[in-house]
């Protein structure tokens, strides 16, 4: 595509919550520490990610691979769980609840393109995953999404629509299949 033809697109408005030399330096760190699984140290990544400007409540666990697109828009709460190669791509606030899942590949997808427009906007909107929500390996959640309360989204399925509270969810899109019933 040539430089006139990328003109077209209205993307003006967006403003990723940082500077320049801040989001370069978090690019590097990103590349570096939690895209490299060489480095499996979790409590060193929370420690960047606080340092960048996330809030990250106590007994967080990160596995390698992970890939976190601005830290200053991510809140994890206490002793959540973001596992191997999960993509959290927040172009907008991401807020991840105590004791919170996120299984291997999961994708947090905060933006999306108006197919309606001629000049393709981008569009984002928040996520939330409420207290206990479990993201099944190789799943998405799509911008604007709430997860509620205990929900579950299955693996491989693809959330278009808020999970309800304690609810088992499946397929794309995702669809209610079961009641999430706890032990305790």
């Amino acid at each position: 595509m040539s430089q006139t033809d990328l003109s077209k697109y209205n993307n003006t408005w967006y403003s990723p919550g940082a500077g320049a030399l801040k989001r370069l330096c978090w690019y590097v760190v990103n590349a570096c520490v939690f895209m490299n699984p060489v480095i499996p140290i979790s409590s060193f990544k929370v420690f960047l990610l606080r340092l960048f400007g996330a809030q990250v409540g106590k007994g967080v666990v990160i596995k390698p691979s992970v890939n976190i697109k601005y830290p200053w828009l991510l809140s994890i709460g206490d002793y959540s769980w973001i596992g191997e190669k999960v993509w959290i791509d927040n172009l907008a606030e991401v807020r991840i609840g105590k004791n919170v899942c996120l299984s291997q590949g999961s994708f947090l997808l905060c933006g999306n393109h108006n197919y309606k427009s001629t000049t393709f906007d981008l569009q984002v909107e928040k996520i939330i995953l409420e207290d206990g929500v479990w993201i099944g390996a190789k799943s998405t959640v799509c911008p604007g999404i709430t997860c509620f309360s205990h929900s579950v989204l299955s693996v491989g399925s693809v959330a278009t629509k808020n999970l309800e509270a304690f609810t088992i969810y499946q397929g794309v899109p995702a669809l209610k299949i079961r009641v999430r019933e706890i032990n305790s």
